[in-house]
Protein backbone atom coordinates (compact mmCIF):
# COMPACT_ATOMS: atom_id res chain seq x y z
CA UNK A 1 0.00 0.00 0.00
CA UNK A 2 2.82 2.52 0.69
CA UNK A 3 4.35 1.62 -2.68
CA UNK A 4 1.03 2.30 -4.38
CA UNK A 5 0.84 5.68 -2.65
CA UNK A 6 4.28 6.58 -4.01
CA UNK A 7 3.36 5.27 -7.47
CA UNK A 8 0.21 7.42 -7.54
CA UNK A 9 2.25 10.48 -6.59
CA UNK A 10 4.76 9.76 -9.37
CA UNK A 11 1.93 9.25 -11.84
CA UNK A 12 0.39 12.59 -10.86
CA UNK A 13 3.72 14.20 -11.78
CA UNK A 14 3.71 12.65 -15.25
CA UNK A 15 5.98 9.65 -14.64
CA UNK A 16 5.53 5.93 -15.28
CA UNK A 17 5.64 3.49 -12.36
CA UNK A 18 6.38 -0.20 -12.90
CA UNK A 19 5.99 -2.81 -10.16
CA UNK A 20 7.95 -6.05 -9.92
CA UNK A 21 6.44 -8.79 -7.78
CA UNK A 22 5.32 -12.40 -7.53
CA UNK A 23 2.07 -13.92 -8.68
CA UNK A 24 1.59 -15.39 -5.18
CA UNK A 25 1.79 -12.07 -3.37
CA UNK A 26 -0.92 -9.56 -2.57
CA UNK A 27 0.58 -7.26 -5.20
CA UNK A 28 -0.80 -9.59 -7.89
CA UNK A 29 -4.30 -8.34 -7.01
CA UNK A 30 -3.70 -4.83 -5.71
CA UNK A 31 -1.37 -3.47 -8.40
CA UNK A 32 -3.45 -4.33 -11.51
CA UNK A 33 -6.59 -3.16 -9.69
CA UNK A 34 -4.90 0.20 -9.12
CA UNK A 35 -4.12 0.49 -12.83
CA UNK A 36 -0.34 0.02 -12.72
CA UNK A 37 1.83 -2.33 -14.78
CA UNK A 38 3.53 -5.23 -13.04
CA UNK A 39 6.17 -7.72 -14.16
CA UNK A 40 6.65 -11.10 -12.46
CA UNK A 41 9.61 -12.85 -10.91
CA UNK A 42 9.75 -16.20 -9.11
CA UNK A 43 11.36 -15.89 -5.68
CA UNK A 44 10.55 -16.98 -2.13
CA UNK A 45 11.62 -16.15 1.38
CA UNK A 46 14.61 -17.35 3.38
CA UNK A 47 13.59 -16.88 7.00
CA UNK A 48 11.30 -19.26 8.91
CA UNK A 49 10.43 -21.15 5.73
CA UNK A 50 12.15 -24.48 6.30
CA UNK A 51 15.29 -25.91 4.75
CA UNK A 52 13.64 -27.06 1.50
CA UNK A 53 12.03 -23.66 0.80
CA UNK A 54 15.24 -21.81 1.67
CA UNK A 55 17.20 -24.03 -0.71
CA UNK A 56 14.65 -23.40 -3.44
CA UNK A 57 14.92 -19.64 -2.91
CA UNK A 58 18.72 -19.80 -3.13
CA UNK A 59 18.35 -21.73 -6.40
CA UNK A 60 15.87 -19.15 -7.76
CA UNK A 61 17.96 -16.10 -6.86
CA UNK A 62 20.41 -16.00 -9.84
CA UNK A 63 17.66 -16.40 -12.45
CA UNK A 64 15.50 -13.81 -10.64
CA UNK A 65 18.36 -11.32 -10.63
CA UNK A 66 18.92 -11.94 -14.35
CA UNK A 67 15.22 -11.44 -15.00
CA UNK A 68 15.29 -8.14 -13.08
CA UNK A 69 18.36 -6.97 -14.99
CA UNK A 70 16.41 -7.53 -18.21
CA UNK A 71 13.28 -5.80 -16.89
CA UNK A 72 15.13 -2.72 -15.63
CA UNK A 73 16.81 -2.39 -19.02
CA UNK A 74 13.64 -3.07 -21.01
CA UNK A 75 11.73 -0.35 -19.16
CA UNK A 76 14.68 2.08 -18.96
CA UNK A 77 14.30 2.40 -15.21
CA UNK A 78 15.80 5.66 -13.96
CA UNK A 79 15.36 4.97 -10.23
CA UNK A 80 14.16 2.14 -7.99
CA UNK A 81 11.91 2.41 -4.93
CA UNK A 82 11.89 -0.48 -2.47
CA UNK A 83 9.98 -1.40 0.67
CA UNK A 84 12.31 -4.31 1.43
CA UNK A 85 11.05 -7.87 1.78
CA UNK A 86 12.17 -10.99 -0.04
CA UNK A 87 10.72 -9.92 -3.41
CA UNK A 88 12.86 -6.77 -3.29
CA UNK A 89 16.15 -8.70 -3.04
CA UNK A 90 16.65 -9.59 -6.73
CA UNK A 91 15.39 -6.17 -7.85
CA UNK A 92 17.81 -4.30 -5.60
CA UNK A 93 20.74 -6.51 -6.60
CA UNK A 94 19.93 -5.89 -10.27
CA UNK A 95 19.60 -2.14 -9.69
CA UNK A 96 22.99 -2.11 -7.96
CA UNK A 97 24.58 -4.01 -10.85
CA UNK A 98 23.08 -1.55 -13.35
CA UNK A 99 24.11 1.44 -11.18
CA UNK A 100 20.50 2.59 -10.95
CA UNK A 101 19.94 4.76 -7.85
CA UNK A 102 17.73 3.27 -5.15
CA UNK A 103 15.56 4.64 -2.37
CA UNK A 104 14.49 2.31 0.42
CA UNK A 105 11.51 2.99 2.66
CA UNK A 106 11.93 1.03 5.90
CA UNK A 107 8.69 1.03 7.93
CA UNK A 108 9.91 -0.97 10.95
CA UNK A 109 12.17 -0.14 13.87
CA UNK A 110 14.04 -3.37 13.09
CA UNK A 111 14.72 -3.57 9.32
CA UNK A 112 14.26 -6.89 7.60
CA UNK A 113 17.07 -9.06 6.24
CA UNK A 114 16.98 -7.64 2.69
CA UNK A 115 16.93 -4.06 3.95
CA UNK A 116 19.89 -4.71 6.24
CA UNK A 117 21.86 -6.45 3.49
CA UNK A 118 21.15 -3.95 0.70
CA UNK A 119 20.83 -0.81 2.78
CA UNK A 120 24.49 0.09 2.30
CA UNK A 121 23.86 0.50 -1.44
CA UNK A 122 20.86 2.87 -1.32
CA UNK A 123 21.10 6.62 -1.85
CA UNK A 124 18.48 7.30 0.81
CA UNK A 125 16.72 5.26 3.50
CA UNK A 126 13.37 6.72 4.52
CA UNK A 127 12.60 5.48 8.02
CA UNK A 128 9.67 5.63 10.41
CA UNK A 129 11.74 5.17 13.58
CA UNK A 130 15.06 6.69 14.57
CA UNK A 131 16.03 3.24 15.88
CA UNK A 132 16.31 1.99 12.28
CA UNK A 133 18.91 4.58 11.26
CA UNK A 134 21.85 2.59 12.67
CA UNK A 135 21.41 -0.06 9.98
CA UNK A 136 22.09 2.38 7.13
CA UNK A 137 25.06 4.57 6.13
CA UNK A 138 25.55 7.65 8.26
CA UNK A 139 23.76 10.63 6.77
CA UNK A 140 21.69 8.52 4.38
CA UNK A 141 18.53 8.31 6.49
CA UNK A 142 15.56 10.62 6.72
CA UNK A 143 12.55 10.13 9.00
CA UNK A 144 9.52 10.45 6.75
CA UNK A 145 7.23 7.86 8.28
CA UNK A 146 4.90 5.80 6.10
CA UNK A 147 2.31 7.17 3.69
CA UNK A 148 -0.88 7.39 5.75
CA UNK A 149 -4.28 8.59 4.60
CA UNK A 150 -4.91 12.24 5.43
CA UNK A 151 -8.10 11.24 7.28
CA UNK A 152 -5.98 9.81 10.13
CA UNK A 153 -4.19 13.13 10.63
CA UNK A 154 -7.53 14.95 10.84
CA UNK A 155 -8.84 12.90 13.77
CA UNK A 156 -9.63 15.18 16.68
CA UNK A 157 -8.88 14.48 20.33
CA UNK A 158 -11.75 13.02 22.32
CA UNK A 159 -13.36 15.08 25.05
CA UNK A 160 -14.31 12.01 27.09
CA UNK A 161 -17.74 13.39 27.91
CA UNK A 162 -19.75 10.54 26.40
CA UNK A 163 -18.18 7.52 28.07
CA UNK A 164 -15.02 5.58 27.42
CA UNK A 165 -14.65 3.69 24.13
CA UNK A 166 -12.12 0.92 23.55
CA UNK A 167 -11.32 -0.27 20.04
CA UNK A 168 -9.67 -3.69 19.72
CA UNK A 169 -8.37 -4.54 16.26
CA UNK A 170 -6.17 -7.42 15.20
CA UNK A 171 -6.05 -6.64 11.49
CA UNK A 172 -8.36 -7.73 8.69
CA UNK A 173 -8.33 -11.37 9.81
CA UNK A 174 -8.53 -10.58 13.51
CA UNK A 175 -6.25 -11.90 16.23
CA UNK A 176 -7.03 -14.96 18.33
CA UNK A 177 -5.05 -13.59 21.26
CA UNK A 178 -6.83 -10.21 21.22
CA UNK A 179 -10.20 -11.89 20.70
CA UNK A 180 -9.70 -14.28 23.63
CA UNK A 181 -8.55 -11.54 26.00
CA UNK A 182 -11.48 -9.33 25.01
CA UNK A 183 -13.99 -12.11 25.63
CA UNK A 184 -12.50 -12.84 29.04
CA UNK A 185 -12.46 -9.13 29.96
CA UNK A 186 -16.12 -8.45 29.27
CA UNK A 187 -17.62 -10.10 32.41
CA UNK A 188 -14.86 -8.55 34.55
CA UNK A 189 -15.65 -5.07 33.27
CA UNK A 190 -19.34 -5.71 33.84
CA UNK A 191 -18.72 -6.88 37.42
CA UNK A 192 -16.63 -3.79 38.19
CA UNK A 193 -19.35 -1.52 36.81
CA UNK A 194 -16.95 0.21 34.42
CA UNK A 195 -18.77 2.46 31.98
CA UNK A 196 -17.09 1.36 28.79
CA UNK A 197 -18.12 0.97 25.19
CA UNK A 198 -16.28 -1.91 23.53
CA UNK A 199 -15.71 -2.29 19.77
CA UNK A 200 -13.98 -5.50 18.65
CA UNK A 201 -12.89 -6.10 15.07
CA UNK A 202 -12.74 -9.89 15.28
CA UNK A 203 -12.12 -11.21 11.77
CA UNK A 204 -14.45 -13.78 10.24
CA UNK A 205 -13.30 -17.02 11.88
CA UNK A 206 -14.55 -16.31 15.44
CA UNK A 207 -17.12 -13.62 14.79
CA UNK A 208 -20.25 -15.66 15.54
CA UNK A 209 -19.23 -16.94 18.95
CA UNK A 210 -17.77 -13.61 20.00
CA UNK A 211 -20.89 -11.69 18.96
CA UNK A 212 -23.07 -14.04 21.01
CA UNK A 213 -20.80 -13.71 24.06
CA UNK A 214 -20.73 -9.94 23.74
CA UNK A 215 -24.51 -9.76 23.54
CA UNK A 216 -24.66 -11.58 26.90
CA UNK A 217 -22.08 -9.29 28.51
CA UNK A 218 -24.43 -6.34 28.83
CA UNK A 219 -21.76 -3.90 27.64
CA UNK A 220 -22.34 -1.25 25.02
CA UNK A 221 -20.64 -1.59 21.66
CA UNK A 222 -20.35 -4.22 18.97
CA UNK A 223 -18.36 -7.08 17.49
CA UNK A 224 -17.68 -6.66 13.79
CA UNK A 225 -15.90 -8.86 11.26
CA UNK A 226 -14.21 -5.99 9.43
CA UNK A 227 -14.04 -2.22 9.75
CA UNK A 228 -14.32 -0.43 6.41
CA UNK A 229 -13.76 3.07 7.78
CA UNK A 230 -10.85 2.81 10.21
CA UNK A 231 -10.39 6.59 10.61
CA UNK A 232 -14.00 6.82 11.80
CA UNK A 233 -13.44 3.95 14.23
CA UNK A 234 -10.32 5.70 15.57
CA UNK A 235 -12.26 8.95 15.93
CA UNK A 236 -14.73 7.37 18.35
CA UNK A 237 -12.06 5.50 20.36
CA UNK A 238 -10.38 6.73 23.53
CA UNK A 239 -8.00 3.75 23.62
CA UNK A 240 -6.90 1.34 20.88
CA UNK A 241 -5.70 -2.22 21.52
CA UNK A 242 -3.75 -3.51 18.55
CA UNK A 243 -0.92 -5.54 17.11
CA UNK A 244 2.13 -3.44 16.19
CA UNK A 245 2.81 -3.91 12.50
CA UNK A 246 4.29 -0.90 10.74
CA UNK A 247 1.01 0.20 9.17
CA UNK A 248 -0.93 0.00 12.43
CA UNK A 249 1.69 1.96 14.34
CA UNK A 250 1.86 4.62 11.61
CA UNK A 251 -1.90 5.09 11.73
CA UNK A 252 -1.91 5.29 15.53
CA UNK A 253 0.79 7.97 15.37
CA UNK A 254 -1.04 9.99 12.72
CA UNK A 255 -4.27 9.81 14.72
CA UNK A 256 -2.56 10.50 18.05
CA UNK A 257 -4.32 7.56 19.67
CA UNK A 258 -3.16 6.11 23.00
CA UNK A 259 -2.73 2.39 22.61
CA UNK A 260 -2.05 -0.96 24.20
CA UNK A 261 0.21 -2.82 21.79
CA UNK A 262 0.47 -6.61 21.82
CA UNK A 263 3.24 -7.56 19.37
CA UNK A 264 2.77 -10.69 17.29
CA UNK A 265 5.52 -12.89 18.75
CA UNK A 266 6.33 -14.73 15.51
CA UNK A 267 6.86 -11.69 13.27
CA UNK A 268 10.05 -11.76 11.19
CA UNK A 269 13.05 -10.37 13.12
CA UNK A 270 10.62 -9.73 16.00
CA UNK A 271 9.93 -6.41 14.27
CA UNK A 272 6.53 -5.91 15.91
CA UNK A 273 8.15 -5.87 19.35
CA UNK A 274 10.70 -3.30 18.17
CA UNK A 275 7.91 -1.13 16.69
CA UNK A 276 5.88 -1.32 19.89
CA UNK A 277 8.84 -0.49 22.09
CA UNK A 278 9.69 2.52 19.92
CA UNK A 279 6.12 3.78 20.35
CA UNK A 280 6.34 3.17 24.09
CA UNK A 281 9.62 5.12 24.32
CA UNK A 282 7.86 8.03 22.63
CA UNK A 283 5.19 7.82 25.33
CA UNK A 284 2.37 6.76 23.03
CA UNK A 285 1.73 3.18 24.09
CA UNK A 286 1.84 0.49 26.73
CA UNK A 287 3.42 -2.74 25.49
CA UNK A 288 2.15 -6.10 26.77
CA UNK A 289 3.75 -9.35 25.52
CA UNK A 290 1.19 -11.82 24.22
CA UNK A 291 2.23 -14.31 26.94
CA UNK A 292 1.08 -11.78 29.58
CA UNK A 293 -2.03 -10.56 27.79
CA UNK A 294 -5.28 -12.02 29.10
CA UNK A 295 -8.74 -10.85 30.13
CA UNK A 296 -7.72 -9.83 33.64
CA UNK A 297 -4.80 -7.72 32.39
CA UNK A 298 -6.90 -6.09 29.68
CA UNK A 299 -9.70 -5.30 32.13
CA UNK A 300 -7.25 -3.76 34.60
CA UNK A 301 -5.61 -1.59 31.94
CA UNK A 302 -8.98 -0.37 30.63
CA UNK A 303 -10.09 0.55 34.16
CA UNK A 304 -6.83 2.41 34.75
CA UNK A 305 -7.04 4.43 31.56
CA UNK A 306 -10.76 5.13 31.90
CA UNK A 307 -10.08 7.03 35.13
CA UNK A 308 -6.92 8.82 34.01
CA UNK A 309 -7.61 11.32 31.21
CA UNK A 310 -4.35 13.16 31.89
CA UNK A 311 -2.33 10.05 31.06
CA UNK A 312 -4.34 9.52 27.89
CA UNK A 313 -3.60 13.10 26.83
CA UNK A 314 0.14 12.59 27.41
CA UNK A 315 0.07 9.35 25.42
CA UNK A 316 -1.78 11.05 22.59
CA UNK A 317 0.94 13.68 22.34
CA UNK A 318 3.61 10.97 22.49
CA UNK A 319 2.02 9.04 19.64
CA UNK A 320 1.73 12.15 17.47
CA UNK A 321 5.41 12.90 17.98
CA UNK A 322 6.20 9.92 15.71
CA UNK A 323 3.88 11.01 12.90
CA UNK A 324 5.00 12.59 9.65
CA UNK A 325 2.90 13.98 6.82
CA UNK A 326 3.79 13.79 3.15
CA UNK A 327 5.85 10.57 3.07
CA UNK A 328 4.71 9.62 -0.44
CA UNK A 329 5.37 13.12 -1.76
CA UNK A 330 8.85 13.19 -0.24
CA UNK A 331 9.72 9.77 -1.68
CA UNK A 332 8.52 10.85 -5.12
CA UNK A 333 10.57 14.06 -4.99
CA UNK A 334 13.73 12.15 -4.07
CA UNK A 335 13.12 9.63 -6.85
CA UNK A 336 12.74 12.49 -9.34
CA UNK A 337 16.00 14.05 -8.18
CA UNK A 338 17.93 10.80 -8.44
CA UNK A 339 16.39 9.89 -11.78
CA UNK A 340 17.35 13.25 -13.30
CA UNK A 341 20.95 12.86 -12.12
CA UNK A 342 21.06 9.29 -13.41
Amino acid sequence: MPSLAVARELQSRGHDALFIGTQRGLESKLVPAAGFSIEWIDIGGLKRVGLLRAARTAFQLPSSVLRCLQLLGKHSAAAVFSMGGYVAGPVMIAAWLRRIPMILMEPNAMPGMVSRAMGKFVRKALVSFDEAARFFPKGATERTGLPVREAFFQIESRSGGDGFTVLVTGGSRGSQALNAASRAAWPLLREEGVRVRFVLQSGAAQAGGLAAAFAQSGLEGRVTVFIDDMPAAYQEADLVVSRSGAGAVAELAAAGKPSILVPFPFAADDHQRHNAEAMARAGGAVVIPESQFDGRRLSAEIQRFATNPAELARMSAGARSLSRRGAAQRAASLLEELALRH
